[in-house]
């Protein structure tokens, strides 16, 4: 229950106060409880240096989202000191959950100004590489660096920051297909340039569903320092095979709000739309559950109609998943705050990791590293 604080501020603070509060066309005691979350995460150096002292090891969260990668390395017994996210409605819900606000754009931070740290963690985007560059050098018979082949894209900030800072390890999150995102092109230039700066890499295609009812597969990267360990790193992927998987009606609320229901003309459109699709041959339709079975991937789109995870009912339409089960299909506990709109959180979801499954890959990361360095 929300606690009541009496304060007196002065006019001149009140005024700008009110037209922030204008401005962002936020109530003002939202403004005051976000200004004093930020206050807090910035008079916090003693307690993080604390907490640094206590920890196994230190990590950073870049392309934070709402946190997925920070809960899970924190299970480990990991102490994130640096964070980014540009998104200003998942930096609130960051600041809701961790008390500090994630530093802004990542192609603004200088990398010398990031804590040293022990894990870099990043789930980047993926964009096509331009080889043009590269091309041309090559033909001129002239060396190409890392920084010449993804220059202009997001990883060159991963990239830069891994070369600057030399962390241990690190771990890369994307979606299944970069693989073959831009015909290959992106994976290969990856490869190349996490070689280029030393780090021995282990990779493999991981599914959310032997940890929570949601068919999930996601493609990581982890990597070790060569320069400090060496080659031939002993590191394994979690193979957890549960004997009974997770149900989708372990995650569903009891009492769910009549707004989540789809209209019966939504539910007929996305009827007519599958049936469309079906007699063209083609897959594409809504996703009915089978309570006792796994869903679909949430996507950072369900917000626009809910089709890919419907939810049956006894009677009537179905409905969407609320925004509090779609947090538990992606592994959050209930006490992870949802400090925003509806269509807000189901893209923060829909972005995502599946939490237990990061911090399995977490707990193998963190208990390599350890028998490395005890050598």
């Amino acid at each position: 229950m929300p606690q009541q604080v009496h304060a007196r501020i002065d006019d001149k603070i009140y005024e700008e106060l009110r037209e922030v509060s204008r401005i962002q066309n936020k109530p003002i005691q939202e403004c005051l409880n976000e200004a004093t979350l930020i206050y807090l995460s910035q008079v916090k150096p003693a307690q993080t240096t604390k907490k640094r002292k206590a920890a196994k090891f230190t990590f950073i969260d870049l392309f934070a989202g709402i946190g997925g990668m920070r809960r899970a390395f924190e299970k480990s017994r990991g102490t994130c000191v640096f964070s980014s996210e540009w998104d200003k409605y998942c930096q609130k819900t960051y600041l809701a959950n961790y008390g500090e606000l994630p530093e802004g754009d990542i192609t603004k931070i200088n990398a010398r100004d990031i804590p040293d740290h022990d894990i870099l963690v990043a789930g980047f985007p993926c964009q096509p590489f331009s080889i043009a560059g590269v091309s041309k050098k090559k033909s001129l018979g002239r060396k190409t660096g890392f920084l010449d082949k993804t220059q202009g894209t997001l990883f060159f900030d991963v990239a830069r920051i891994i070369k600057e800072k030399r962390p241990k390890a690190f771990l890369l999150e994307n979606v299944k297909n970069l693989k073959s995102h831009d015909k290959g092109n992106t994976w290969k230039i990856i490869m190349e340039v996490l070689e280029e700066l030393d780090y021995e890499v282990h990779t493999a295609i991981l599914d959310g569903q032997n940890y929570v009812p949601q068919h999930r597969e996601r493609i990581l990267l982890v990597g070790f320092d060569k320069k400090r360990y060496g080659s031939n790193v002993p590191f394994e992927f979690p193979q957890r095979k549960p004997r009974v998987k997770p149900k989708v009606r372990t995650i569903l609320e009891k009492q769910v709000d009549a707004r989540y229901t789809l209209s019966e003309h939504l539910w007929k459109y996305l009827q007519d739309y599958a049936e469309k699709h079906r007699a063209k041959g083609n897959g594409f339709g809504y996703g009915m559950v089978d309570l006792d079975g796994v869903t679909r991937t949430l996507s950072a789109r369900y917000h626009k109609d809910g089709s890919e995870i419907l939810i049956p009912q006894e009677q009537g339409t179905p409905r969407r998943l609320t925004p509090r089960e779609c947090a538990r299909l992606q592994g959050f506990g209930d006490d992870f705050q949802i400090p925003v709109s509806d269509t807000q959180a189901y893209r923060q979801f829909g972005n995502s990791v599946v939490v237990p499954l990061m911090a399995a890959v977490a707990q193998n990361i963190a208990k390599t590293m350890e028998a490395l360095d005890a050598n």
